[in-house]
């Protein structure tokens, strides 16, 4: 995005990437359906970035989910608004988005360089960048440099963080990477395990209070898996529930398997004579609970709790699931840390080093999946680029 604003402006532009090809991760991002934005109002949407949401705001206000569309447009890749909201190419496909994207650019003059690794400078001034090759270590020179070094999820696809010590080294305050829409670890029995793994929860709420007591409460569904849990609800918890457990060791996070049902109305069809039905059946027939749900007040609550009509209903709207752990980053979609605001100017310059720009999500923002990262990359990708611009407008008179 960086690149595309340059070349636009007569600037000449050189892409390293550290892999066999470019954008990788962002062909991941598309496996499922690319989600590239999100059309919920911009207030809404700002929110979604949390405490980040501040530094963000003047960057998405320049880009905003409608802009993205129409620059999908004009790539010739036509976009539309799916029942939640998110927006999507209408083949849901990244290859052909990234396809005609990088025709664009290497038609505009941006010239590629595929297996290069950032090595950082070689020298005081950062006029001389270091890349290792396929013909062995190579020095760049350039007036501008742009970095956008993705955070540390999914090291095989580029993100391997490998540039947190490369600007530590520079003096740049670098929080440290995190997992963020990432799994939970969860102490399943080795029965539940076998018999749920890979199961959906659908249909049912989860509510979170961090240690400032502020409560969470979101419907919709999320995965079992062989550690613990994953999926939508659990991705959109990730950073409050990550916290929590760095902070206390571990999080409860309670959910709701009838969300649209009365706890005393659950309590008054319990309570009624079942015959000679056993308690399984009586769930399943009365409330729909079976399967995974079933498997749960199985799982969780002891036989007596199971067994008696007041904590049974309580379980079925209040089922305690501690999460003891937090999935490695690298089976995380993304990661929360990295360049911290404050060493940045408003265009992304780091203060200390000037003419070094950084933009993604090597910068210290998180957010949930539903188009929001990738926004955030193109709205960073996109400010850079103009401040380099400004930069290289208020250095040069003829631009290089």
């Amino acid at each position: 995005m960086a690149a595309e604003v340059l070349i636009s402006a007569g600037i000449r532009v050189d892409l390293y990437d550290g892999m066999p090809s470019v954008g990788r991760k962002f062909l991941m991002a598309g496996k499922g359906g690319l989600n590239i934005s999100h059309s919920e109002s911009f207030d809404t949407f700002l929110m979604r970035y949390g405490q980040s949401s501040g530094y963000l705001k003047p960057l998405l206000q320049q880009f905003t989910p409608h802009l993205i569309q129409q620059w999908a447009h004009n790539l010739g890749i036509s976009t539309f608004i799916g029942s939640s909201g998110r927006i999507f190419p209408t083949d849901m496909k990244a290859a052909p988005l990234l396809r005609a994207w990088l025709h664009r650019l290497r038609g505009a003059g941006v010239t590629i360089h595929v297996r290069h690794q950032w090595l950082g400078w070689y020298n005081s001034d950062n006029t001389l960048i270091v890349f290792s090759g396929p013909q062995g270590l190579c020095k760049i020179k350039a007036d501008a440099v742009v970095l956008a070094l993705g955070g540390g999820s999914w090291a095989r696809l580029g993100s391997t963080g490998s540039w947190v010590p490369l600007l530590r080294e520079r003096g740049v305050l670098v929080n440290p990477l995190l997992p963020s829409n990432c799994g939970f670890d969860v102490n399943w029995s080795d029965y539940f395990t076998c018999r749920f793994s890979g199961h959906p929860l659908k249909s049912i709420s989860v509510c979170f209070s961090d240690s400032s007591g502020i409560p969470i409460r979101l419907q919709g569904e999320f995965v079992i898996t062989d550690h613990g849990i994953e999926g939508g609800l659990i991705y959109t918890l990730s950073a409050s529930l990550r916290d929590e457990i760095l902070l206390s060791g571990f999080a409860i996070m309670y959910c709701d398997l009838l969300p649209d049902t009365e706890l005393s109305s659950i309590l008054c069809k319990i309570k009624q004579d079942k015959g000679k039905q056993s308690m399984a059946s009586m769930l399943r027939k009365r409330f729909g609970i079976s399967g995974l749900k079933a498997g749960l007040l199985r799982e969780l609550p002891t036989p007596i709790e199971f067994n008696d009509p007041i904590t049974l209903s309580s379980a079925i709207k209040r089922l305690p699931i501690q999460l003891i752990g937090i999935r490695p980053i690298d089976e995380a979609i993304s990661s929360a840390g990295g360049v911290v605001f404050e060493e940045l100017d408003e265009h992304l310059m780091i203060k200390s080093l000037p003419g070094v720009f950084c933009a993604g999500e090597m910068l210290d923002w998180e957010a949930p999946t539903g188009g929001y990262l990738l926004t955030g990359c193109f709205a960073t990708g996109r400010a850079v680029g103009l401040g380099v611009l400004r930069m290289l407008n208020g250095l040069v008179k003829t631009k290089s």
